[in-house]
């Protein structure tokens, strides 16, 4: 039965790793292609990002992206030594591959592809949708994980 588990869990991360770069990936193509658009609130616009958040680490420049391809890959063998795909396989599933996809801009085309400008009330970062999802991605495994140790209580 456990072997089970760990075989649906592993499909099921594998999917979600491969449908968040793929959803990401389309809609930068969309965004490469030339799609714009304004609001009161934001806007979509076109950057590339040499850094991470906030164009952290910019200054490493090529190096960058091997730094993050070895912390990637290191980030998916614990996932599967630690056999946490048993219990946080969509979520990891999809923090990983968003950070994959951001990766792969920054091979495909110099810098990660950004392109939402929040600009209501105050003006924040430019971002991406692999961005929200890691984002997202972190609450979910946090949330499951807190709710997991209260159950035991």
């Amino acid at each position: 039965m456990r072997l089970k588990n760990i075989n649906r869990s592993t499909a099921v991360f594998w999917l979600f790793f491969i449908g968040a770069i793929a959803v990401d990936q389309l809609v930068k193509f969309v965004i490469l292609e030339g799609f714009r658009w304004n609001s009161a609130a934001l806007s979509i616009v076109l950057t590339l990002n040499k850094g991470v958040a906030f164009s952290l680490f910019a200054s490493l420049g090529e190096a960058l992206k091997y730094v993050q391809v070895a912390l990637i890959v290191a980030a998916i063998a614990f996932v599967f030594w630690d056999k946490l795909t048993i219990r946080y396989a969509t979520p990891l599933g999809v923090l990983l591959g968003a950070g994959c996809s951001n990766l792969l801009d920054r091979f495909m085309h110099g810098g990660v592809v950004d392109y939402i400008f929040w600009h209501y009330g105050f003006e924040f970062a430019v971002f991406n949708l692999a961005d929200v999802a890691i984002d997202c991605s972190i609450a979910w495994i946090l949330w499951r994980y807190l709710r997991r140790d209260r159950n035991k209580i």
